[in-house]
């Protein structure tokens, strides 16, 4: 049996903003739709669902990123400022060429470091921060 990693997917309410934060990143805006249709809801288990999504792929095309804005039904729980000890889903590494210049980068759209940008077993220097709407993200930079 194969498999692969399709999609990583996180509801948020500000998509421009959010989709400008991970464009500052480095992925890219692979399509932007509105679903509407009662496939989505029979999937979900989410009735009358209607929901804004965008796609955004990293640069190889290897993971994509499914950005969800939903219309309705309304959001129900907001998990955008669990501590990284918190139960279930909770943040995304990436892996980028120049942590300190994606740092800044990310900074122009109101990212802020966690914690401190560490070393980590001589082979990475890594760092968690918040993005927009709280979303955490990891960063890890290989040490050469």
């Amino acid at each position: 049996m194969t498999v692969r990693m399709d999609n990583i997917g996180i509801v948020v309410e500000d998509l421009d903003a959010t989709i400008a934060f991970f464009e500052a990143l480095g992925l890219v805006l692979d399509g932007r739709a509105a679903i509407d249709d009662p496939w989505a809801g029979r999937v979900t288990g989410l009735a009358d669902q209607r929901v804004d999504i965008a796609m955004m792929k990293t640069p190889g095309g290897e993971v994509s990123l499914e950005l969800s804005r939903f219309r309705t039904p309304d959001v129900i729980e907001d998990h955008r400022n669990a501590p990284v000890n918190a139960l279930g889903y909770l943040r995304v590494m990436f892996e980028v060429d120049d942590l300190d210049g994606v740092l800044a980068a990310l900074r122009e759209h109101g990212a802020q470091l966690v914690g401190d940008v560490v070393p980590y077993a001589n082979v990475y220097r890594l760092c968690y921060v918040r993005g927009p709407e709280s979303i955490l993200l990891g960063l890890a930079e290989r040490i050469r």
